[in-house]
């Protein structure tokens, strides 16, 4: 268990007192609220959010009694709560999203209830390869390659051609990525899931090429569109938005295997309202909830049972005989900040 600072508790305490005060009035419960509760969704805010309101609370969660407050902000201070809260007996968040790796993170801190399959009836259609006892996996894509046709003429089928001598100066990487970047050098350079070491070395030679280093993602869409880069990785969920926006690239899967990104939901140990938050839950798995997710952000649905038509599933989906990877979330726990000191102090320097 990782320690957690006075000031970090009272923050916690604090924003957990704020939010339990919303949807009130003069401190009675609505009616709605009394018939099924209110359920507060820790999130990140944006499309994601306002899709989850549309798509989930209003038309799923709204009838069955329910009310929906959106708690939104960085999943760092989503994490950061959870610990400062865990004492308590009732903490100020009942769903939470985080990546799978925060997920993890947060299930080894002991922050989290082991869900109860039972509770959900539509997780009996969720996807092997996304199932784990805490999390209900809400939607997924994975990595790909990213290039400009007009000037990568080949294709590219492996990570290793990020390092084509004739795309020097053209290759790009994000700031806020380093931890997938130096996972990737390290996949084409004999390293591993548990093993990112020999990505460094691989990483400096790119760097000696004259990589270009972007601060976020959004950085990154401006490169690509003004065609100052050429190629980079990215997941496919984020490539498809950007050809919708009109960016020229197409997107190639590496032959190393396409390594997953999930975005889970998870339950606070002291969630106020439990009941609630099986619902919740079981909102996100809802078929033709998941169909508006692809369809607006391009992520893969976790369901077996959405139907998603045919040209949206050519663009968003994997070959059948894809090689999946999922990182070892041990080794990222144990080593991240080693990884982002390196980034910072040898890469980016």
């Amino acid at each position: 268990m990782r320690s957690i600072t006075r000031r970090r508790f009272v923050q916690g305490v604090g924003a957990g007192a704020a939010i339990a005060g919303l949807g009130t009035k003069g401190g009675l419960i609505g009616t709605a609220q009394a018939a099924a509760g209110q359920v507060v969704v820790g999130t990140w805010g944006g499309d994601y959010q306002n899709l989850m309101d549309q798509y989930i609370a209003q038309p799923i969660l709204k009838p069955g009694g329910y009310e929906i407050v959106f708690d939104s902000g960085l999943d760092t201070a989503r994490k950061t709560k959870l610990l400062a809260e865990h004492p308590l007996p009732r903490g100020s968040m009942d769903v939470v999203a985080l990546t799978r790796s925060g997920g993890y993170e947060m299930w080894k801190n002991e922050t989290l209830l082991e869900l109860d399959p039972k509770k959900i009836p539509n997780y009996s259609h969720v996807l092997d390869k996304l199932r784990t006892p805490y999390s209900v996996p809400h939607i997924y894509t994975g990595r790909v390659i990213l290039y400009n046709p007009k000037y990568v003429k080949e294709k590219p089928t492996s990570y290793n051609d990020l390092w084509n001598p004739a795309y020097a100066g053209k290759v790009g990487v994000i700031d806020i990525q380093y931890q997938t970047t130096i996972e990737s050098a390290a996949m084409v350079s004999g390293g591993s899931m548990s093993n990112y070491e020999p990505g460094k070395a691989k990483l400096l030679e790119l760097k000696k090429a004259g990589v270009k280093i972007y601060p976020t993602n959004e950085a990154m869409a401006s490169a690509l569109k003004t065609e100052e880069v050429w190629m980079c990785i990215m997941w496919k969920a984020r490539g498809v938005m950007w050809q919708n926006a009109g960016i020229p690239i197409e997107m190639a899967n590496p032959k190393e295997g396409i390594v997953l990104y999930i975005s889970d939901q998870v339950v606070a140990k002291n969630a106020k309202n439990k009941d609630g938050a099986y619902a919740w839950l079981n909102g996100l798995l809802d078929p033709a909830a998941q169909v508006q997710f692809a369809k607006n952000m391009g992520y893969n649905p976790t369901v077996d049972n959405a139907e998603i038509p045919a040209d949206l599933k050519a663009r968003i989906a994997f070959p059948p005989d894809v090689i999946y990877i999922n990182q070892d979330q041990d080794y990222l726990a144990k080593n991240d900040g080693a990884l982002k000191e390196w980034w910072d102090k040898e890469f980016k320097a």
